[in-house]
């Protein structure tokens, strides 16, 4: 793997320095073969046994046809919202989920701190943690105005997932801009993440990297960026079993799901259009092989009825996890 000059790994000492320095979170390493050859590598990733049950949660963004998505902006609605954030955490506490991930696109906007509380309360009264939440930033952006927002945007979703008592925040990388190149575009993504770690530590919240296509599309993309993260506690990768668009996905997700701090499962894999079933178990298997101990996130994207579909999807999660 390239080591890119502003890399804060930059020779094979430094890499083992930037281990045995990180006293906050354990760290796991990543050595995926060709990805890594024969050098260790590692993100912010609390070294921890897997506890004997993982936490299992559920998306806002599962019910997203039924929802209003108001951030980063207001998507026109063919039909009116039948479901609000709210209406989704109380769905989950009938449920009966350990936790709810409330997917910021579905926030008023602008949101107020109350609403934020009595959305924290309200999850806390049906006894449910909220696992994180999520954003739709695009980090790739040259300077200017436009990633002057992102970044701004990224602030105000860090200061409320501390209300929210959220502790992880799923990001996107973003996509290479039109007459652009990836290798610019990694290091403003890498330039975005570093300046938003700073920020967030200091409010106590995580945040993960999302494989998500554009610049994130394979594991060698996202060691790439990865590879120019400052050395953080509060870094790491959301793992999303759906995302990888691959010829042999499975063994791509087993390559990112060291550096896991968040997890999604999708119960579809494949390209829009090409969709099969997904291996649940196998899912699963390769986040407890690599000892993932937070929480397990159903993101529902299949045509099938949400409310009707998605307890069976949890019936079995809950009995592999």
């Amino acid at each position: 793997m390239a080591v890119h000059s502003d890399s804060p790994f930059n020779g094979e000492t430094s890499r083992r320095d930037f281990l045995k320095s990180s006293s906050a979170w354990g760290f796991a390493a990543l050595t995926a073969g060709s990805l890594i050859s024969d050098t260790s590598f590692a993100a912010g990733v609390q070294k921890k046994e897997t506890p004997e049950h993982l936490k299992l949660s559920l998306a806002a963004y599962s019910f997203h046809r039924y929802m209003q998505q108001s951030w980063p902006k207001t998507r026109e609605r063919k039909t009116p919202a039948t479901m609000t954030i709210q209406d989704f955490v109380r769905y989950c506490g009938e449920q009966k989920l350990d936790g709810c991930e409330l997917t910021s696109y579905y926030f008023p906007n602008p949101v107020s701190e109350d609403y934020l509380k009595e959305t924290r309360d309200l999850a806390g009264s049906l006894g449910l943690a909220v696992s994180g939440t999520a954003i739709g930033n695009d980090f790739c952006l040259p300077k200017g105005t436009a990633r002057d927002e992102q970044l701004e945007m990224t602030r105000k979703w860090i200061d409320y997932s501390a209300i929210l008592g959220a502790p992880v925040i799923r990001i996107f990388a973003g996509r290479v801009p039109k007459g652009g190149n990836e290798a610019e575009a990694i290091r403003m993504c890498q330039a975005g993440i570093n300046e938003s770690l700073k920020y967030a530590e200091k409010k106590g919240v995580s945040l993960a990297l999302e494989n998500h296509g554009g610049i994130t599309s394979t594991p060698e993309q996202m060691m790439r960026i990865i590879d120019g993260i400052d050395k953080a506690p509060n870094f790491g990768i959301n793992f999303d079993s759906g995302n990888f668009r691959t010829e042999h996905p499975y063994q791509d997700l087993e390559k990112i799901a060291p550096l896991a701090i968040n997890a999604q499962i999708k119960v579809e894999m494949g390209g829009r259009g090409n969709e099969v079933p997904a291996d649940i178990p196998r899912i699963v298997k390769i986040l407890k092989d690599a000892h993932y101990k937070n929480f397990i996130v159903l993101e529902y994207e299949a045509k099938e009825e949400p409310k009707e579909t998605i307890p069976g999807y949890l019936k079995q999660l809950r009995k592999l996890i």
